[in-house]
Protein backbone atom coordinates (compact mmCIF):
# COMPACT_ATOMS: atom_id res chain seq x y z
CA UNK A 1 0.00 0.00 0.00
CA UNK A 2 2.96 2.27 1.28
CA UNK A 3 4.25 1.66 -2.40
CA UNK A 4 1.55 2.10 -4.33
CA UNK A 5 0.90 5.37 -2.35
CA UNK A 6 4.39 6.30 -3.42
CA UNK A 7 4.32 5.54 -6.60
CA UNK A 8 1.52 7.96 -6.84
CA UNK A 9 3.24 10.54 -4.99
CA UNK A 10 6.25 10.44 -7.64
CA UNK A 11 4.13 10.86 -10.42
CA UNK A 12 1.84 13.91 -9.40
CA UNK A 13 5.28 15.69 -8.82
CA UNK A 14 7.25 14.54 -11.88
CA UNK A 15 3.66 15.63 -13.71
CA UNK A 16 3.56 18.77 -11.46
CA UNK A 17 7.11 19.78 -12.31
CA UNK A 18 6.48 19.01 -15.98
CA UNK A 19 3.66 21.07 -16.42
CA UNK A 20 5.40 24.02 -14.01
CA UNK A 21 8.63 24.35 -15.93
CA UNK A 22 7.34 23.33 -19.16
CA UNK A 23 7.11 26.48 -20.66
CA UNK A 24 6.89 27.32 -24.61
CA UNK A 25 4.86 23.82 -25.78
CA UNK A 26 4.39 20.44 -26.41
CA UNK A 27 7.78 19.42 -27.96
CA UNK A 28 9.92 22.18 -25.52
CA UNK A 29 8.50 19.84 -22.38
CA UNK A 30 10.41 16.57 -23.57
CA UNK A 31 13.77 17.16 -22.14
CA UNK A 32 11.75 17.81 -19.01
CA UNK A 33 9.57 14.72 -19.25
CA UNK A 34 13.09 12.65 -20.00
CA UNK A 35 14.83 14.16 -16.68
CA UNK A 36 11.77 12.90 -14.82
CA UNK A 37 11.35 9.25 -16.20
CA UNK A 38 14.80 8.60 -17.24
CA UNK A 39 16.99 10.09 -14.72
CA UNK A 40 15.31 11.25 -11.41
CA UNK A 41 12.84 7.90 -11.10
CA UNK A 42 14.19 5.28 -13.72
CA UNK A 43 10.86 4.60 -14.80
CA UNK A 44 12.16 4.02 -18.89
CA UNK A 45 15.84 4.01 -19.84
CA UNK A 46 17.17 6.05 -23.04
CA UNK A 47 16.16 4.22 -25.24
CA UNK A 48 12.31 2.96 -24.14
CA UNK A 49 12.08 7.03 -24.10
CA UNK A 50 12.85 7.53 -27.30
CA UNK A 51 11.03 5.11 -28.66
CA UNK A 52 7.96 5.71 -26.69
CA UNK A 53 8.61 9.82 -28.04
CA UNK A 54 8.89 8.69 -31.71
CA UNK A 55 5.35 6.75 -31.29
CA UNK A 56 3.58 9.53 -29.28
CA UNK A 57 4.69 12.02 -32.01
CA UNK A 58 3.46 10.09 -34.76
CA UNK A 59 -0.15 9.95 -32.69
CA UNK A 60 -2.54 12.62 -33.21
CA UNK A 61 -2.99 15.07 -30.20
CA UNK A 62 -0.88 17.14 -27.48
CA UNK A 63 2.61 15.54 -27.36
CA UNK A 64 2.85 16.34 -23.48
CA UNK A 65 -0.45 15.26 -22.44
CA UNK A 66 0.19 11.77 -24.82
CA UNK A 67 3.65 11.25 -22.95
CA UNK A 68 1.96 12.26 -19.16
CA UNK A 69 -0.58 9.52 -20.36
CA UNK A 70 2.00 6.65 -20.92
CA UNK A 71 4.07 7.01 -17.86
CA UNK A 72 0.86 6.95 -15.88
CA UNK A 73 0.09 3.46 -18.06
CA UNK A 74 2.98 2.11 -17.18
CA UNK A 75 3.06 2.49 -13.39
CA UNK A 76 -0.45 2.47 -12.58
CA UNK A 77 -2.77 1.31 -15.79
CA UNK A 78 -5.38 3.48 -16.59
CA UNK A 79 -5.76 5.23 -12.96
CA UNK A 80 -2.32 6.54 -13.65
CA UNK A 81 -2.98 7.86 -17.13
CA UNK A 82 -5.89 9.64 -15.46
CA UNK A 83 -3.63 11.11 -12.33
CA UNK A 84 -1.02 11.66 -14.94
CA UNK A 85 -2.93 14.03 -16.84
CA UNK A 86 -4.92 15.67 -14.59
CA UNK A 87 -1.26 16.44 -12.51
CA UNK A 88 0.41 17.63 -15.57
CA UNK A 89 -2.27 19.74 -17.12
CA UNK A 90 -3.66 21.25 -13.51
CA UNK A 91 -0.38 24.07 -12.96
CA UNK A 92 -1.43 25.71 -16.73
CA UNK A 93 -5.26 25.72 -15.62
CA UNK A 94 -4.71 26.97 -13.05
CA UNK A 95 -2.57 29.92 -14.32
CA UNK A 96 -5.12 30.22 -17.31
CA UNK A 97 -8.12 30.83 -15.16
CA UNK A 98 -6.10 33.06 -12.33
CA UNK A 99 -4.79 35.23 -15.82
CA UNK A 100 -7.79 35.21 -17.89
CA UNK A 101 -9.14 38.20 -16.72
CA UNK A 102 -5.32 39.78 -17.33
CA UNK A 103 -4.99 38.70 -20.75
CA UNK A 104 -5.85 42.52 -22.60
CA UNK A 105 -3.15 43.82 -19.94
CA UNK A 106 -0.48 41.61 -20.18
CA UNK A 107 -0.45 40.83 -24.06
CA UNK A 108 0.80 44.70 -24.02
CA UNK A 109 3.38 44.04 -20.95
CA UNK A 110 7.09 45.00 -21.59
CA UNK A 111 7.59 42.65 -18.32
CA UNK A 112 5.99 39.82 -19.90
CA UNK A 113 7.75 40.54 -23.24
CA UNK A 114 11.01 40.40 -21.90
CA UNK A 115 10.11 37.08 -19.32
CA UNK A 116 9.43 35.66 -23.35
CA UNK A 117 12.41 36.92 -24.59
CA UNK A 118 14.58 35.51 -21.52
CA UNK A 119 13.56 32.31 -21.71
CA UNK A 120 13.43 31.78 -25.15
CA UNK A 121 17.62 31.12 -25.39
CA UNK A 122 16.61 28.24 -22.72
CA UNK A 123 14.03 26.42 -24.59
CA UNK A 124 16.28 26.64 -27.84
CA UNK A 125 19.41 24.70 -25.81
CA UNK A 126 16.90 22.52 -24.49
CA UNK A 127 15.36 21.34 -27.88
CA UNK A 128 18.98 21.46 -29.36
CA UNK A 129 20.44 19.03 -26.85
CA UNK A 130 17.34 16.55 -27.45
CA UNK A 131 17.56 16.76 -30.95
CA UNK A 132 21.56 16.31 -30.78
CA UNK A 133 20.60 12.80 -28.13
CA UNK A 134 18.31 11.42 -30.54
CA UNK A 135 20.18 12.41 -33.54
CA UNK A 136 22.71 10.26 -31.84
CA UNK A 137 21.07 7.66 -31.54
CA UNK A 138 19.69 7.50 -35.31
CA UNK A 139 23.48 7.77 -36.30
CA UNK A 140 24.05 4.37 -33.85
CA UNK A 141 21.28 2.64 -35.28
CA UNK A 142 21.36 3.80 -39.01
CA UNK A 143 24.68 4.30 -39.08
CA UNK A 144 26.47 7.14 -40.38
CA UNK A 145 25.29 7.17 -44.04
CA UNK A 146 22.12 6.12 -43.76
CA UNK A 147 21.74 8.69 -40.09
CA UNK A 148 22.58 11.60 -42.85
CA UNK A 149 20.87 10.48 -45.58
CA UNK A 150 17.30 10.65 -43.41
CA UNK A 151 18.35 13.68 -41.85
CA UNK A 152 18.83 15.41 -45.60
CA UNK A 153 15.78 13.85 -46.81
CA UNK A 154 13.23 14.59 -43.73
CA UNK A 155 14.84 18.67 -44.19
CA UNK A 156 13.75 18.38 -47.75
CA UNK A 157 10.44 16.80 -47.65
CA UNK A 158 9.67 19.16 -44.61
CA UNK A 159 10.77 22.27 -45.62
CA UNK A 160 11.45 22.67 -49.40
CA UNK A 161 8.39 20.14 -50.36
CA UNK A 162 6.74 21.50 -47.39
CA UNK A 163 5.28 17.76 -46.33
CA UNK A 164 3.04 17.60 -44.06
CA UNK A 165 4.44 15.99 -40.62
CA UNK A 166 2.70 13.27 -40.12
CA UNK A 167 2.98 11.86 -43.41
CA UNK A 168 6.66 12.50 -43.12
CA UNK A 169 6.54 10.48 -39.99
CA UNK A 170 4.56 7.79 -41.45
CA UNK A 171 6.67 7.66 -44.72
CA UNK A 172 9.59 6.85 -42.19
CA UNK A 173 8.04 4.47 -39.80
CA UNK A 174 7.28 2.37 -42.84
CA UNK A 175 10.93 2.64 -43.68
CA UNK A 176 12.08 1.87 -40.40
CA UNK A 177 10.47 -0.83 -40.38
CA UNK A 178 11.71 -2.58 -43.40
CA UNK A 179 15.12 -1.39 -42.73
CA UNK A 180 15.44 -3.39 -39.33
CA UNK A 181 13.89 -5.97 -40.90
CA UNK A 182 16.41 -6.65 -43.78
CA UNK A 183 19.00 -5.81 -41.47
CA UNK A 184 18.15 -8.54 -38.84
CA UNK A 185 17.36 -10.93 -41.69
CA UNK A 186 21.17 -10.03 -43.02
CA UNK A 187 22.76 -10.32 -39.44
CA UNK A 188 20.93 -13.41 -38.98
CA UNK A 189 22.33 -14.62 -42.74
CA UNK A 190 26.08 -13.71 -41.88
CA UNK A 191 25.81 -15.76 -38.86
CA UNK A 192 24.95 -18.84 -40.45
CA UNK A 193 27.25 -18.06 -42.86
CA UNK A 194 30.17 -17.96 -40.12
CA UNK A 195 28.41 -20.87 -38.91
CA UNK A 196 28.93 -22.60 -42.18
CA UNK A 197 32.16 -21.85 -42.79
CA UNK A 198 33.27 -22.96 -38.54
CA UNK A 199 31.80 -25.99 -39.10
Amino acid sequence: MEKQQNAYAQLAMAMLRTGILGYGGGPSVMPLFRYEAVTRYKWLDDDEFGETLAIANALPGPIATKMAAYLGYKLKKTTGAVFAILFHILPSSIAMIALLSLVSVLSHSKIVAGMIAGVMPVVAVMLGQMAYDFGEKTVKGLGKVFGIAMFVISFLLLETIHLHPAIVILIFLAYGSIHFRLVAKWRRDEKKKKRDEAG
